[in-house]
């Protein structure tokens, strides 16, 4: 690695750490810095309400906005390589789309079937909903799966998740027409996507599976590197393409059902942060952009975090809302960017 590109990631990797304290510092509540480090190292001098924002609102958001955007990014460079498409992101496959639809089951018919909505459940109903996202989007992956056995084609694999995300589509829109409204809100309150609604042992759980799952993706480099050769070179240095695109799609899969199921669909990240990354860097190696986008999207969902619930807002933003408004300029600076440089050349 080059000594500017290992500069460059050092410095994303301190604007982690500079975004987290941030994340913790700022909110409707002004806590100083000395109170949360206080607070942090388990002082018992500072006040209870403090002590309750910063360990039961803040930190889990925090940590669930960083290990979540990192998971998304990586998900979004995994599919942007296996299907050598700029627009390709983690929601390509209709895997989002399949956590959505579970979702809307337990939800849209909890009202109408039980008599009971499910956002009056509390705690269990916040597990129910994670549960169901999970199903679904596992489910919809499964069928992927299936069906990249039988198709050779990129293309129409990638067409085929589209077809399944519209299905899903479909059907979620006849479950909202005979829903309850309440059931409604709750439904699409979930799909604007929300880095606060993990905490406790959620959180902890969350955590930790994505604390596997993201290193495991790191043995995939060498993979995704001969993919990008082109499926007649990477057959000729030994590569099974038909094994390579499954292992691709199905860790980019699993990270994408798992950050559903506990954020809701996080729109967004996994798009802009390759492009933003291969701009950073100027590289299409792996051994480089998967630490890069991994450090680079936790950065920036901590970013998006932020200005979801900024100082003198009473409550927190959609952070779809504000994923979209960061992460669009920037994947149309970089695209304009690039192709002014091609044109120069």
């Amino acid at each position: 690695m080059k000594r500017h590109t290992t500069l460059i990631m050092l410095l994303i990797v301190a604007s982690i750490f500079f975004f987290f304290l941030l994340n913790l510092l700022l909110g409707s509540v002004r806590i100083p810095l000395q109170s949360v480090c206080n607070i942090l190292m388990g002082g018992s001098n500072e006040s209870v309400i403090w002590e309750n924002i910063v360990l039961k609102s803040r930190v889990p958001q925090a940590l669930t906005a960083l290990v979540a955007g990192a998971g998304l990014s990586i998900s979004g460079l995994q599919m942007q390589t296996v299907f050598r498409n700029p627009l390709a992101g983690p929601s390509v496959l209709g895997i989002s789309s399949g956590a959505s639809l579970g979702v809307a089951f337990v939800v849209l018919l909890s009202g109408s079937l039980g008599g009971v909505a499910l956002s009056n459940l509390g705690y269990f109903g916040e597990v129910a909903l994670s549960m169901a996202a999970i199903a679904g989007a596992l489910s919809v992956m499964a069928i992927i799966v299936y069906v990249s056995q039988k198709v050779k084609g990129n293309v129409t694999l990638l067409i085929i998740g589209v077809m399944i995300g519209y299905v899903a589509s479909a059907i979620i829109g006849v479950l909202k027409y005979f829903s309850v409204e309440e059931d409604i809100r709750a439904y699409v309150i979930w799909g604007l996507g929300s880095f606060s609604r993990v905490s406790g042992d959620q959180m902890m759980l969350f955590v930790c599976i994505m604390a596997v799952l993201v290193p495991l993706s790191f043995l995939l480099i060498k993979t995704l590197n001969l993919l990008l050769l082109g499926d007649g070179y990477a057959r000729n240095l030994g590569l099974n393409i038909k094994r390579a695109r499954l292992l691709v799609i199905t860790c980019s899969g699993v990270l994408v059902a798992i950050v559903t199921a506990y954020c809701g669909p996080i729109m967004f990240l996994g798009l802009a942060v390759p492009h933003l990354c291969r701009a950073i860097f100027h590289t299409s190696d792996h051994r480089i952009l998967v630490p890069g986008v991994l450090f680079t999207g936790a950065s920036l969902a901590l970013i998006c975090n932020l200005i979801a619930r900024m100082p003198g807002l009473e409550g927190a933003l959609p952070v779809n809302s504000v994923t979209a408004l960061v992460g669009a300029p920037i994947v149309a600076s970089v695209l304009f960017r690039k192709r002014k440089n091609e044109l120069n050349e």
